[in-house]
């Protein structure tokens, strides 16, 4: 039977003006969650957002045996009870980050029999660094009808790498550091992921009586522990919501401030910000007032790179941007060199963007778009396409906008505050061609997808 999809109507062209508060921060929580299942003790979780994907982790956890309960932003996960060694495709194929579950599992049960996880709508990556990373502390695996099936004897530390194709991994670096806090011996990863998430991550185990040094450095250290404890923790702002808003603010004119930005998260995309020409400042250190200033604006040249680099997540907001500035404008994807599938939905609204070569686009600025029906294809690219639309000339229709919904909290509600006409309505066939938009739960539980690190 056809699922009922939602879609945004935004009448645009209206400067955002106003306070907004950014959310706990998604990527962060995912592998908190999990990793709250490494103790036989309760831990409490502060300022989570309500997501998609947040309440798909509560049921993966559920299944796995913990207790969960979910209030006013506060997880309560008691691991107590956790003794399931599975976890199937159904839990698997909704979000990428249902794969946390495995270092955990092999950490305090031995085994893990998990459904290897479905594709996404922005390109390919595989688990084979998670993999490699849990056999050089000792795990076998084999694969066998869609299903990773991994044990082991004793998890022994040893020293590693976990550089990927396209650079380090996050979820891999997560991964591991979750199996190697109770690994007999010290386990040093070499390459590791640098990202905030890792550091917050991190950070979450510590308090959980881990001993983990190195984090944000490129090496982790990591000296095993027989037991680890209950904690209480607040997770920190997401820095993509940060950057989604502040680049929103720009496209329409706005005068926005920003409450719970971490500065050096944020770095590399103020940075781009301030050098198309935004005007900053910082009324207090976590409170970012933000407007388009009276500096000229500049086209810029973007390149996705792990952390500190230019965050992949936030590659498609800005092309929205970059869509309605003067001059012409690259982007170079590194980290998923498919990640442009916004590209031609921005197309329908009047923008001028062209693949350049494979990971590469250019762009040339527009004076302005013009609303349209568009469709968003994943996380950020409904993100980019919100940003579009609010600058757009004229109504707009976003559509298949429960992508969004996995990763923003209270989207149209915190974009009324700031002044945008915005309304959640349900999808209609009125358009050519729109009437197969339509999906069963069955395609809706495919294309959910999920970005593990990075979405």
């Amino acid at each position: 039977m056809p699922l009922p999809l939602d879609m945004y109507q935004i009448r645009g062209a209206r400067p955002l003006q106003g306070i907004v508060n950014i959310s706990g921060s998604k990527n962060a929580t995912l592998p908190l969650m999990t990793a709250a299942l490494l103790s036989d003790e309760p831990s409490y979780i502060e300022n989570v957002p309500n997501l998609r994907d947040v309440r798909a982790m509560i049921k993966l956890l559920q299944h796995l045996g913990a207790k969960v309960t979910f209030n006013a932003g506060t997880l309560k996960i008691d691991p107590r009870a956790f003794n399931v060694d599975s976890v199937h495709y159904d839990l698997m194929v909704r979000m990428r980050a249902s794969f946390y579950a495995m270092g955990p599992m092999l950490a305090r049960l031995g085994k893990a029999h998990i459904s290897m996880p479905g594709g996404c709508a922005i390109g390919d990556r595989p688990v084979d660094i998670h993999l490699r990373g849990f056999e050089e502390l000792g795990v076998r695996h084999h694969h066998r009808n869609g299903y990773i099936h991994a044990m082991h004897n004793s998890l022994v530390g040893t020293r590693l790498s976990l550089m990927g194709p396209n650079g380090t991994s996050v979820g891999a670096t997560c991964n591991v550091m979750m199996a190697a806090v109770l690994a007999k011996g010290t386990t040093i990863i070499d390459d590791a992921a640098r990202e905030p998430e890792i550091l917050e991550l991190a950070n979450f185990l510590n308090s959980m009586g881990a001993r983990i040094s190195g984090q944000g450095t490129g090496i982790l250290k990591i000296e095993g522990v027989k037991k680890l404890f209950g904690t209480n923790w607040k997770v920190c702002p997401d820095r993509i919501e940060a950057a989604t808003f502040a680049v929103a603010a720009l496209a329409t004119h706005g005068d926005v401030t920003l409450r719970g930005v971490q500065r050096t998260a944020c770095a590399s995309t103020l940075f781009a910000l301030e050098q198309w020409g935004a005007a900053m400042d910082w009324p207090e250190p976590d409170v970012l007032h933000i407007t388009r200033g009276k500096k000229e604006k500049r086209p810029l040249h973007i390149v996705t790179e792990p952390f500190p680099g230019f965050p992949t997540d936030a590659q498609s907001q800005l092309t929205a941007l970059l869509a309605l500035t003067p001059g012409t404008s690259h982007i170079r994807e590194t980290i998923y060199p498919e990640r442009f599938k916004h590209v031609p939905e921005l197309n329908r609204l009047g923008a001028n963007i062209r693949a350049a070569e494979k990971g590469k686009i250019e762009i040339s600025g527009v004076p302005a778009l013009e609303g349209a029906a568009v469709m968003a294809s994943d996380l950020r690219a409904g993100a980019a396409l919100i940003v579009a639309a609010l600058a757009a000339h004229g109504t707009s229709q976003v559509r298949r906008i429960y992508h969004v919904d996995r990763g923003y909290e209270m989207m149209e509600e915190k974009l009324r505050t700031l002044g945008a006409v915005i309304e959640r309505q349900k999808e209609t066939a009125e358009d050519p061609g729109m009437e197969s938009l339509s999906l069963s739960a069955e395609e809706e539980d495919v294309t959910l997808g999920g970005e593990a690190a990075e979405g």
